[in-house]
């Protein structure tokens, strides 16, 4: 892999852990299944999913980005191409809200797990507002404004 793809990323994956582990319906359960997976493979440390790295590799191999939508009763991811400005970034929701774009107000999902509200980030004017030529960058909390 080395010679021909120099800068791949190999994963060791295995599908019947992986699968095994998201069928565990409580942290109990999937804590004693790795406790279990430890001991009778006996390993240092239980064994952890790599989802998030599979994931993580697959997105970043096929340039994507994502950034979440967030109401009362529903919070979204949606996929997007590196470098999407704000107005293409809404188009995936609905071609009319890139057409009549307005602005996006914008804030970290770090600054939101930090503060522990939007209205904890607006407190501390990490809210942003942005422009058409606002880069969406990954992970962003994004509400559009169209009209």
């Amino acid at each position: 892999m080395d010679e021909n793809h120099p800068n791949d990323v190999l994963i060791p994956y295995s599908g019947c852990f992986e699968e095994a582990l998201s069928l565990c319906e409580t942290d109990e359960d999937r804590e004693a299944y790795l406790k279990n997976a430890q001991a009778k493979y006996e390993l240092p440390a239980p064994p952890t999913s790599v989802m998030s790295k599979v994931i993580t590799a697959g997105y970043n191999a096929l340039n994507l980005h994502y950034y979440f939508t967030c109401g009362p009763k529903e919070v979204r991811c949606w996929t997007i191409r590196k470098q999407t400005k704000a107005p293409q970034a809404a188009g995936v929701i609905h071609t009319d809200f890139e057409k009549t774009f307005v602005m996006a107000e914008v804030m970290k999902y770090d600054d939101l797990i930090e503060l522990g509200s939007e209205a904890a980030v607006k407190a501390k004017g990490k809210y942003m507002q942005k422009g058409r030529e606002y880069v969406v960058a990954d992970g962003d909390i994004i509400l559009f404004k169209a009209g």
